[in-house]
């Protein structure tokens, strides 16, 4: 009985090895990597832009002196609150389209894998 401890390995040469097991693994764990690096990016961006958003109106309103300041402050948190919902439809579909994009290459790559595999074991059982 073979379990995942007692693999046996010697069906496989190690071209054979690596592109079945090793290199699909590495050729996930790159995308991954990468999709973790871009949602991370995009993460960070948005979270300063919201940041530095807020802080400017902080800003703007500390330095708010009379009732004409006070109403010009108000007027322009339209404008604010309307580029801020832009910026978070803008954000919210740069996400879906990189997990979008990671969707698909993920089954991509499971695809191309799954052809390599058969074409790797029908190669090893002598098949044609």
């Amino acid at each position: 009985m073979m379990n995942a401890f007692n693999f046996d390995t010697k069906p496989f040469d190690t071209q054979q090895f690596d592109s079945l097991f090793l290199g699909p693994a590495r050729a996930y764990a790159s995308l991954a990597v990468d999709y973790t690096e871009k949602m991370a990016h995009a993460q960070l961006d948005a979270t300063k832009a919201y940041t530095d958003t807020g802080l400017a109106q902080l800003r703007t309103l500390m330095s708010v002196k009379d009732a004409e300041g006070l109403k010009s402050y108000m007027e322009g948190q339209q404008k604010v609150a309307k580029d801020l919902a832009e910026r978070m439809k803008g954000d919210a579909e740069k996400v879906v389209a990189l997990q979008q994009d990671f969707v698909q290459q993920s089954q991509k790559m499971t695809e191309e894998n799954v052809k390599q595999a058969q074409a790797t074991a029908t190669k090893a059982t002598g098949q044609k």
